[in-house]
């Protein structure tokens, strides 16, 4: 009898596991970046011209090795300040991220200064320490990772909340190291917040999933490098550049 009892509940432990491992779908997602936070103290006076916040939505397609995480559509945001009706415009960088996890690369395509380059790269685990909270997202029980890490000369203080109950290593961006899958992520405690809205499980169309293309190719060094000869560059020039983390 016990011998019976055990057998069932492996086979309903492989049965589990299938069911995560199996999955595949969409995952609707919403960022909400503090726009004030990253302007410079010379820059004070830009806080009249622009929100305070802005909120975009973003995509995480998956099946059960691959993944793409890519904006929903181009969101701009316009806003009237007081100072003469100055308008500014303000549009998202349409960055995507794809990852493979079989062969454990990744292809991001990322947009700078009008330009797109492709970027190909191994996956690289962050420093990830785990935390003993839990939370609730859209009837998932989540747990609590946190890491910090520099990224050009910034402080990022990364919280993340991933759920068990789906597939492991997915999840926004290039928070998708964690033993499930990521729900949620803060950045710098509110600095930048993206948060699950949506989770839709089932069979992916024909072509919905794929890696980006178009754009330069190039190494994740190179890229780096360009990117700060860049901002060294506006600088010198007297300018301020603000990136999204």
């Amino acid at each position: 009898m016990k011998r019976i009892i055990l057998f069932i509940g492996v086979l309903a432990s492989l049965a589990a596991a299938h069911i995560v491992f199996g999955q595949e779908g969409v995952i609707l997602y919403q960022v909400k970046t503090n726009l004030h936070r990253n302007l410079p103290p010379e820059r004070q006076d830009m806080k009249a011209m622009i929100p305070e916040f802005r909120t975009t939505k973003d995509q995480l397609i998956f099946n059960v090795t691959e993944s793409s995480y890519k904006p929903v559509e181009e969101d701009e945001d316009e806003v009237s300040g007081n100072n003469g009706g100055v308008q500014i415009r303000m549009r998202v960088p349409q960055n995507e991220y794809y990852m493979n996890s079989e062969t454990s690369t990744k292809i991001v395509l990322q947009e700078f200064m009008g330009k797109k380059y492709l970027i190909e790269d191994s996956i690289k685990m962050s420093p990830w320490k785990f935390g003993t909270e839990v939370k609730t997202i859209l009837g998932y029980e989540c747990r609590q990772a946190y890491f910090t890490e520099e990224v050009q000369g910034r402080t990022l203080e990364v919280t993340a909340w991933y759920t068990d109950k789906m597939r492991p290593f997915l999840g926004p961006e290039r928070f998708n190291t964690l033993p499930g899958t990521v729900l949620a992520v803060d950045i710098n405690n509110g600095e930048r917040v993206t948060m699950a809205r949506h989770i839709e499980l089932r069979p992916l169309k024909k072509n919905e999933l794929k890696p980006p293309a178009g754009g330069v190719k190039t190494t994740q060094e190179e890229y780096r490098k360009l990117v700060a000869e860049q901002m060294e560059r506006m600088r010198s020039a007297g300018g301020n550049v603000i990136i999204r983390n």
